[in-house]
């Protein structure tokens, strides 16, 4: 799948891990040099020339804790700063429509490099205590760790990224997709759930589809996958076959579930005003996995 990038995929920034691991390296680069992307809340802030915010570390509340994003591309350390008004608000809800709206506005890279700001941004805001003992954690490696201040304790904590398969059925050329109660209007894409612990992708795939489908599904097969920062999931994404196209659907996961044709999905993708239903957005994965289906 390389015909266009997927959203959050592809930042331009180096994470040096060489660096963020060695104190005194970071403490050099938090320098006037560095710069602060700039946000409001967890939303990012766009500039005058449609690029992501930028300012200097003077921007930051003085009792903001700083990650290092890392390195970018002329050198100068970047940094995102967790607000402490952000202190145990941290969203798991998905993204609203005036947040997509502004994230539109920005190139593929300057969205990968606010994908991965705000996943850690968000992970501290939710993150101030620690899960063992209660104790309050502190930011460590440039804030890709956070270690209990309990010294009975010490636990160590690391930003959690969740994985979850999102994956297209067929049977005798139909596609199968299902609409959640959350979507817009006439909304169909590919059904999706986390992987749950003792579980394969392949696992998590057929058990899915046999729960919100009541489909027994073969031959999966992994396509590509996406960083999807609300929080801070993995979507992995997955096409399987069905040897049945008899449908039984979990209404209390989806409002619907049906199986489409070529051209039903062709219609949709194009955004023909009289499709049978309307195609998943291009940042989202559902959307490439969709086109590598009529592509393949």
């Amino acid at each position: 799948m390389t015909d266009t990038t997927i959203a959050f995929s592809g930042s331009v920034i180096d994470r040096a891990d060489a660096v963020r691991s060695d104190p005194d390296k970071l403490a050099a680069l938090t320098n006037w040099r560095a710069r602060l992307l700039r946000l409001d809340g967890l939303a990012p802030l766009v500039a005058a020339d449609g690029g992501l915010e930028w300012g200097t570390l003077a921007d930051a509340d003085e009792a903001a804790e700083l990650v290092f994003l890392g390195l970018g591309p002329d050198g100068r350390a970047a940094f995102a700063a967790v607000d402490p008004k952000l202190a145990g608000v941290g969203s798991t809800a998905p993204p609203d429509p005036r947040l997509w709206q502004v994230m539109g506005l920005l190139s593929p890279p300057d969205l990968a490099v606010y994908g991965a700001a705000k996943a850690l941004v968000d992970w501290h805001a939710r993150h101030r205590f620690c899960a063992r003992c209660g104790h309050a954690t502190k930011l460590t490696k440039g804030g890709w760790q956070r270690n209990c201040t309990n010294q009975a304790c010490r636990a160590e904590h690391f930003p959690r990224v969740d994985p979850v398969t999102i994956m297209t059925v067929e049977y005798e050329g139909r596609l199968l997709l299902g609409r959640q109660p959350r979507f817009p209007a006439r909304r169909y894409s590919a059904l999706a759930g986390f992987v749950e612990p003792g579980e394969t992708v392949e696992e998590a795939v057929a058990r899915e589809i046999s729960e919100e489908a009541g489909l027994v599904v073969r031959d999966v097969r992994y396509v590509a996958s996406q960083p999807w920062p609300f929080p801070s999931s993995l979507m992995i994404a997955c096409h399987a076959f069905a040897d049945s196209e008899a449908l039984t659907i979990d209404r209390t996961e989806l409002d619907d579930a049906r199986w489409f044709t070529r051209d039903d999905i062709v219609a949709a993708m194009r955004g023909d005003a009289d499709a049978s239903f309307v195609a998943p957005p291009p940042f989202a994965i559902a959307h490439h996995l969709i086109r590598w289906w009529l592509n393949a």
